[in-house]
């Protein structure tokens, strides 16, 4: 466990950071486990409603974090964090904030030393989604998001 008092993430660019510290990073939002859908046209992404068959939607933490890539091929590996990576994240995301020159925000869990403290400050996708897994696949652009 990285100690919250060192504030890493301040003195180190994200190649230095150990593999705890990348990880900690995570602030648990569960923004980058919703399915996308990119504008073939615009290149644009959409965000859905939709999780992934992974995510447990109230604790927004993947059910099987370390087996991911075999379950769902195209789950997101942000290290290395490449720009191509970077604009598919959600604005909050710790690894964008940083890779963009900007801090933590006051409510991630290495600022306040609480591993909840996303979803209580309700910037988690915590009971705001549901999973993918009884949904057609046809029928995912019915759940894009603002």
């Amino acid at each position: 466990m990285v100690c919250i008092n060192k504030k890493f993430w301040k003195t180190k660019s994200l190649d230095e950071m150990s593999d705890s510290q990348w990880e900690s990073l995570c602030d648990g939002c569960g923004k980058c486990c919703l399915l996308k859908i990119q504008n073939q046209d615009t290149d644009e992404i959409h965000y859905t409603s939709l999780a992934c068959k992974l995510l447990n939607t109230d604790t927004c933490r993947c059910s099987n974090y370390e087996n991911r890539k075999k379950w769902v091929p195209d789950c997101l590996i942000l290290r290395p964090l490449t720009p191509e990576l970077v604009c598919i994240l959600p604005g909050t995301c710790s690894y964008r904030l940083l890779y963009s020159g900007n801090d933590l925000p006051h409510w991630h869990p290495l600022v306040t030393g609480d591993k909840n403290s996303t979803i209580k400050a309700d910037m988690s996708v915590a009971g705001k989604v549901i999973s993918e897994k009884n949904i057609h696949p046809d029928d995912i652009e019915n759940y894009i998001i603002d």
